[in-house]
């Protein structure tokens, strides 16, 4: 159990079932009374956000989170299939859960899955990810048009600026947090 007086920013707790991460987090005293703890919370299944005070005698329970190391295996239509690396059990993460991670994912590629109650509500991908250039325009010596850089497809289909000596057949690497490209990778 959790009291008021353990809440920090990224604290998971659980609430009237429900799994919250604090995303915000203020302490005031007033004058006379008790201390007060103004929080923002998130829902970790739908992503909903809103404020809450709780008083310091307020208690918590542990979100009963748990994080498994899960191999990709395939989507199909908007779902997409991992397996415990562990237990060879196979978990569907929905294409909403998952966002912009889609953009990312490669065949048997490790990720950390975050289960509640054996449900899977969240997945978080490695830093940093190596795919192969698929298309990528010529770039045209002398180009003057205030831009170094070019727009590549990687073999996922994702699409980002890159250097133009960038070519089709590359493998570089890209920054899953950020979507950004790091550096060719050399084989």
């Amino acid at each position: 159990m959790y009291s008021a007086s353990d809440l920090r920013k990224g604290l998971k707790i659980q609430i009237d079932g429900e799994p919250y991460v604090v995303v915000d987090f203020q302490f005031s005293k007033p004058g006379k009374g008790q201390a007060l703890y103004r929080t923002k919370l998130k829902n970790m299944v739908t992503g909903n956000q809103f404020d809450r005070t709780f008083r310091s005698n307020d208690k918590f329970e542990k979100a009963p989170l748990e994080e498994r190391t899960m191999q990709y295996l395939y989507s199909q239509g908007d779902e997409f299939h991992f397996m415990d690396t562990k237990n060879y059990e196979q978990v569907v993460v929905t294409q909403d859960q998952l966002g912009d991670d889609t953009n990312f994912l490669i065949d048997n590629m490790e990720v950390q899955v975050l289960l509640f109650n054996n449900n899977p509500i969240g997945v978080t991908l490695p830093n940093f990810v190596n795919l192969t250039v698929t298309r990528a325009d010529p770039w045209a010596k002398g180009d003057t048009s205030g831009s170094d850089s070019k727009p590549v497809t990687v073999e996922t289909g994702y699409e980002l600026q890159v250097p133009p000596f960038i070519e089709e057949g590359d493998r570089i690497q890209i920054d899953t947090r950020t979507g950004v490209y790091m550096t060719r990778v050399k084989e």
